[in-house]
């Protein structure tokens, strides 16, 4: 369903993955989750979809009720209400899809989403101010930290970047309500 003036889009919408086609015939839509674990895509409610290709310009969000979700290899195949066959699935290819933050699944104590540590301040042992987490990658073995400067232009994070390998050996602490991490590096890493 389309958003309308008097109902909004939830504010704690975290982007998730995006419609890579359709799968079959009877409008399910492929996924590709932008996480190794698509836990989100499997248990929430709905999905928003975000279309930048209207003819206006600006960007379409809808919501669809999630019917039924399943692993397909690499992707998440779903099907949503108001999607009955194959040409609707494949008129969503290219869709941003975003899922309230409040949909996710419950984490065990010390487990982290990514989206919960990007814009921490990152300080080491030492009390060195080394950045905020700009972004987050997985490198196949384990998640990074990629830390830089708030100042530093997305176009340029690459070259001012440290990349902090997420993990217990350097990860002293995470601290969500002082929105700060610890980490065992030094500064001229």
């Amino acid at each position: 369903m389309q958003v309308s003036a008097n109902q909004s889009a939830p504010d704690d919408l975290v982007i998730v993955g995006y419609v890579s086609g359709a799968f079959g015939l009877q409008g399910w839509v492929k996924i590709r989750p932008y996480s190794t674990t698509a836990d989100a895509l499997l248990d929430a409610p709905s999905f928003w979809l975000e279309s930048s290709a209207q003819a206006a310009g600006a960007p379409s969000l809808s919501e669809y009720k999630r019917l039924s979700s399943k692993v397909h290899g690499e992707d998440v195949v779903a099907r949503l209400d108001e999607v009955p066959d194959r040409t609707a699935a494949e008129a969503l290819k290219g869709c941003v899809v975003k899922v309230s933050r409040q949909a996710f699944p419950a984490l065990e104590q010390d487990e982290f989403y990514w989206v919960d540590l990007i814009g921490l301040s990152v300080q080491n042992l030492q009390g060195e101010n080394l950045g905020v987490v700009r972004a987050m990658m997985d490198n196949g073995a384990q998640s990074i930290l990629r830390v830089a400067g708030s100042d530093v232009p997305e176009a340029e994070l690459i070259k001012h970047e440290r990349l902090i390998p997420f993990v217990d050996h350097f990860i002293k602490e995470v601290n969500r309500e002082e929105k700060k991490i610890v980490v065992d590096w030094g500064i001229d890493y």
